[in-house]
This record gives C-alpha cells, sequence and structure tokens, in this order.
C-alpha cells in the first residue's frame, strides 16, 4: 500500500512517528493528525487553512492533550461514563495526584528494550487503510496527505471530535478540496 502514498502522504507518516517521542510507543490515529498539522503547502494543509484549525493549530493540539491525558477517551466517551454517575477529570486528577501528571496518556517510560522500529496502533492502521478506500473511492491513483484527513475526519474516535469541534469534518474537507456535494463517508 505504502508504495501508492505520495511524497506528502510519506511525510505525514513519517511525521507521526517523530510525534511518538521517547523510546517506545505506538503511532496512534492522533500522531496522524498532528503531523497533519505540521504540514506546509500540500493539500491537507490547504484544506485546514480554508477551514480554520490552520490558524489554531495550538488550540487543537491542546485538544489533543487533553484526550490524551483522559486515557484517550473522546468527549462523548467521557459524556456517556458521566451519564453512568463517573466523573473522568475526578479519576484523571486522581490518577495523576498519586501517579504524576499524563500517568493515564499511555506513554509508558519504562517499556524496556526496543527495536527502534516504530508499531501503528490498530485506529492508526484503519486510517491509513481507510486512506486507501477514500482514494480508490474517488478513483485517484495515489494516497496523498489530503486522504489521510479525510479518513480521520471519517472515523470515529477523537481525532474526528477534536477536527470536527474546530469545524473540519468529512464534508468541508470535500467541499474545499473537490468542490463537489459528494460527503458520504467512503
Amino acid at each position: 500500500m505504502f508504495e501508492r502514498f505520495t511524497k506528502d502522504a510519506r511525510e505525514v507518516v513519517k511525521g507521526a512517528v517523530g510525534h511518538v517521542g521517547g523510546r517506545a510507543g505506538t503511532v496512534d490515529p492522533e500522531h496522524l493528525l498532528l503531523a497533519l498539522l505540521d504540514r506546509e503547502g500540500s493539500r491537507a494543509s490547504f484544506a485546514l487553512a480554508a477551514l480554520g484549525p490552520g490558524e489554531r493549530k495550538e488550540s487543537v493540539r491542546r485538544a489533543l492533550e487533553e484526550a490524551r491525558r483522559r486515557a484517550g477517551l473522546s468527549q462523548a466517551e467521557t459524556d456517556a461514563l458521566a451519564g453512568l454517575g463517573i466523573d473522568v477529570s475526578e479519576v484523571v486528577a486522581r490518577v495523576e495526584e498519586a501517579h504524576g501528571v499524563g500517568a493515564m496518556s499511555g506513554d509508558r517510560k519504562d517499556k524496556g528494550w526496543w527495536t527502534g522500529r516504530r508499531s501503528f496502533s490498530r485506529g492508526a492502521k484503519d486510517v491509513l487503510e481507510g486512506a486507501l478506500r477514500v482514494a480508490v473511492a474517488r478513483r485517484d491513483r495515489h494516497i496523498g496527505d489530503e486522504h489521510i484527513l479525510l479518513a480521520l475526519t471519517a472515523r470515529p474516535g477523537v481525532p474526528a471530535e477534536v477536527l470536527a469541534d474546530h469545524g473540519v469534518t468529512y464534508a468541508s474537507v470535500i467541499r474545499v478540496l473537490y468542490g463537489d456535494g459528494e460527503a458520504k463517508a467512503g
């Protein structure tokens, strides 16, 4: 599949690996979004700039960091737990009080031996496969960073929620990139 990726799409994947940081860890969909936010002069960066988050990158980054502190729970999941009487912010506060800030983020520093290669979480793999599906559905020969952005907006989870909160949805990205009304997820 990677042979079909454009240079921009490959740079997003490399950038996502760079955002993992530390010695060990997996590439998650959030890392792909952070790498997209870093890009300039690409189709995805054009779409993000046209829709606003290009100007509010720090707001998007903060929202992703807050979700990571909540162990990756989306706001919808947090609200559902609140409906069951579970205050996620209280749980996070207590865990961080006992174990330090970011203890629930999954960024364990003590993972031990590391081969030097990053693995991709199931979610990140789903996004990349979704990018392929979007490109095929649009009859595009290559997978660009715009397809990764579209796949992120089409997949339920924290990146789509954060993007939607900043005015970026599958339909709005399609409208900006292609000018057509084809807003169904691929």
